[in-house]
């Protein structure tokens, strides 16, 4: 039998906490690169990763045995749920903001204009394979005063006139119909998975819902 990990069994925050200098050594840079390398390599097949991968990436120069031991725990999760496979999901990320923003608020806006440039750019990617996309693309964001802050302009001028103009363009994608946000509960948000340590009954759920399915619950299609 498979030794199981789950990604909440990892500890991550715990091994992080003491950044830099942890009283464990140093590890082999080397080692920890080519671990790391892979892990963000794999990210493109397995999601679940993502989070714990961009986590490790920080530290590639001068890593600590804490920081190897940690690589070390998402390979054997990995190497424990290796059937695992992808369905529907084909373009995601997850990157820091360039900009500060004074709320969540403003921060879910900002997230929001810049999620919409890569939905125009799939729009455009559709449209050379001759696949024309009419009807809006649909954006979740889990809060509200983001949406009202986008869909009414008083609201814009009074509360977001700090916020860089280059932000400002989902409003007119919404009017346009190029978009629609939709509001999306937080405990149904699936980027939390990206971003996030999660508890783990949390993590198994949306890993669930991105589509990533273990190899043991597709019954009679994959041989044991």
């Amino acid at each position: 039998m498979k030794e199981k990990y789950e990604m909440t069994d990892l500890g991550l925050l715990h091994h992080f906490l003491g950044m830099g200098d942890d009283g464990s050594g140093l590890a082999s840079e080397e080692q920890y690169i080519r671990i790391v390398g892979s892990l963000l390599y794999l990210t493109a097949t397995r999601p679940d990763i993502m989070f714990a991968a961009s986590l490790l990436a920080r530290f590639m120069h001068c890593p600590t045995s804490k920081h190897l031991g940690t690589a070390k725990r998402v390979l054997r999760y990995v190497k424990g749920t290796l059937d695992y496979g992808l369905d529907g999901v084909f373009a995601r990320a997850s990157v820091k903001q360039n900009c500060v923003a004074l709320s969540t608020a403003k921060a879910e806006y900002i997230s929001a204009s810049e999620a919409t440039t890569q939905a125009i750019w799939l729009r455009f990617v559709l449209e050379d394979f001759g696949e024309l996309q009419t009807e809006a693309t649909p954006l979740h964001c889990d809060n509200i005063s983001a949406i009202a802050i986008t869909r009414n302009p008083v609201f814009h001028k009074k509360k977001t006139k700090h916020i860089d103009r280059r932000y400002h363009f989902i409003k007119d994608a919404l009017q346009e119909g190029t978009v629609d946000l939709i509001y999306c509960p937080t405990n149904e948000q699936l980027a939390d998975i990206f971003t996030k340590a999660l508890a783990k009954d949390r993590f198994c759920y949306l890993r669930e819902k991105l589509g990533v399915k273990s190899a043991h619950n597709l019954k009679g299609s994959v041989e044991m």
